[in-house]
């Protein structure tokens, strides 16, 4: 009799460590995924010169974000423009518009 609840504790026991190593690889593998998804979406955007940008981008930046100037730009398949903007106190901004000047999500 005390081998077979022995025999039951340790099946039971090898069973629960199993499921708690598969647990683990899932939530490493969860996180795996979310560390890529950002590098994912900064690579849809491909960069170009400032001197590409249309006309219209250009003027929705000057009246948006009045002595800032364009440092970087970005386009993606879309036709949508990520733009590092360097602002009159010197810092760092990053903007999204499409061709037309209109802005998508601003950071």
């Amino acid at each position: 009799m005390k081998k077979l609840i022995f025999t039951a504790a340790l099946a039971i026991g090898s069973l629960t460590a199993i499921n708690a190593q598969a647990v683990a690889q899932t939530s490493t593998d969860a996180a795996a995924i979310s560390a890529e998804a950002p590098e994912a979406a900064v690579q849809d955007y491909k960069e170009i010169k400032v001197t590409e940008l249309p006309k219209l981008v250009l003027e929705a930046v000057a009246k948006e974000f009045e002595g800032a100037t364009v440092s970087k730009a970005y386009k993606n398949e879309k036709g949508e423009y990520k733009l590092v903007l360097a602002t009159a106190d010197k810092a760092k901004q990053t903007v999204y518009a499409n061709s037309k000047g209109e802005w998508i999500k601003k950071q």
